[in-house]
């Protein structure tokens, strides 16, 4: 089996056993990405060859901290790696060049990963489609054409085209779980505060995004997330966080999964979404779990507009300053100028009544798993969609902002809940689809279980590898 398909610590216990060198990883990542890249731009900024082989060489004297050290890892492209670009997409940060990594960053920096470029983002991270002004746009690797997802889709694309062996992502809006799903990988986010942000600025208010880990499979993706967990002093409301890879295997038998579905029909949902989704149901029952379907829990339109105010509340906080400067306000995309002035518009009831919401819904999801261990929802609620533009109108409803065709990541971001997408096989057409496993607030471990005995009874990624050529 060629490198670029071997599982990351099944790589790494190779590393180990001396069978490859960090050089030849480091070549064939080189390789496949010089192959197949230039269809899909999911890598970008990428470094030099000579000075990556040259780093991989020095690796291969060096302690191995981690199953990371020596694998080649192109970071998110909203993220800061030192001495690397980081656009986030935007024609305001073309030629910005880092002077430091993030938190997370230098936490596998530590472990012994060798920073080779950046992924590719939508800019600015807003809207789940790959495409920026900068570097243009990521294709789906399975679905040439059509969106990778995002702000992701960059990572997604990499991992689901053998250019990378893991990767890290952030999620707000389904950020880690949209691209997974679309591209036939996993993508996690963990409860909010397992992996801390920068701890820069307002380090209690906003409590929507957050880092997380993408792979091919559930094993690596644990590896990676212990890598990047764990309390940081700078960050109050931030997780102690104790290794998941040794306690991943379980027997799931028993397990309860409350099916959530289009929501009781709130959510419109692209023709075969629904069905495909159901269909892919009958693996939980094939792992032994017990599958009930949930009525709404709480209308959706709470739901919404608790998010709507506290996501735009959070942008204009973030990109506030950029809006109020008026040379850099022209190089703004308008989905980014149409989000901070959303959020300098919002009274402060406003925002009272959204936190409010966002109350009463965790005190339900309380109640829910008390009697589900995990509630259920597709990653998406339309299939990977042309590159030109996002969904304006689903099953004939008008789509009355740019991301509200991503309502159904909402009910796990709103509370900070675990989710992990994971492949649900390829619908009409051939094109991916994924589920959201979600779990009560910092039951990490069990969301990880229940993707793991996933794993191992579909194994998509490894099933269905795209034809590239």
């Amino acid at each position: 089996m060629e490198l670029i398909r071997r599982d990351a610590l099944e790589l790494s216990q190779m590393l180990d056993r001396g069978e490859v060198s960090t050089t030849e990883v480091m070549q064939a990542a080189l390789d496949r990405i010089a192959a197949v890249n230039g269809q899909i731009n999911a890598i970008t900024c990428l470094r030099d060859p000579d000075a990556l082989l040259a780093e991989a060489r020095a690796a291969e004297t060096a302690a191995r901290p981690s199953f990371l050290a020596g694998l080649p890892v192109a970071v998110k492209d909203l993220a800061n790696v030192a001495g690397l670009p980081n656009s986030q997409g935007s024609l305001i940060f073309r030629d910005a060049i880092s002077a430091t990594d993030d938190l997370a960053i230098g936490r596998m920096r530590a472990a012994g990963a060798l920073f080779i470029g950046k992924t590719n983002v939508p800019e600015f991270g807003l809207g789940s489609h790959s495409v920026n002004p900068v570097h243009g746009g990521t294709t789906n690797p399975h679905a040439p054409g059509r969106s990778a997802g995002g702000s992701s889709g960059g990572a997604a694309a990499a991992l689901a085209a053998g250019m990378q062996w893991v990767c890290d992502g952030s999620d707000m809006m389904g950020s880690l779980r949209n691209p997974a799903g679309w591209c036939n990988v996993y993508g996690f986010r963990p409860t909010w505060g397992r992996v801390p942000a920068e701890p820069v600025g307002d380090v209690f208010l906003h409590q929507l995004s957050t880092l997380g880990p993408m792979a091919r499979n559930v094993r690596d993706l644990t590896a990676l997330l212990d890598v990047m967990a764990g309390h940081d002093p700078r960050q109050p409301l931030s997780l102690d966080h104790q290794p998941m890879l040794p306690r991943l295997e379980a027997d799931v038998t028993g397990r309860r999964i409350g099916w959530l579905g289009d929501w009781g029909g709130a959510y419109p949902m692209e023709a075969g979404v629904m069905e495909h989704c159901a269909a892919a149901l009958s693996t939980f029952a094939d792992m032994g779990c017990v599958v009930e379907e949930v009525a709404p829990p709480m209308p959706a339109a709470d739901l919404w507009d608790s998010w709507r105010i506290l996501r735009a509340f959070a942008n204009a906080a973030r990109l506030g300053a950029l809006h109020d400067d008026p040379a850099r306000r022209a190089l703004m995309k308008p989905d980014a100028i149409w989000e901070v002035e959303q959020g300098k518009a919002v009274s402060v009831a406003e925002v009272q009544r959204a936190s409010a919401l966002r109350s009463e819904w965790h005190g339900v999801t309380e109640q829910l798993f008390d009697r589900y261990d995990a509630l259920v929802l597709p990653t998406a609620q339309v299939w990977p969609f042309a590159m030109d533009d996002w969904p304006n109108q689903i099953a004939g409803r008008a789509m009355d902002t740019y991301h509200r065709w991503m309502e159904v990541v909402i009910p796990a971001s709103l509370t900070g809940l675990p989710a992990l997408a994971v492949p649900a096989g390829f619908g009409p057409g051939g094109l991916p689809m994924g589920l959201q496993i979600i779990g009560r607030r910092r039951a990490d471990l069990g969301v990880l279980q229940l993707g793991e005995a996933w794993h191992q009874a579909t194994g998509w990624p490894q099933r269905a590898w795209p034809d590239l050529g």
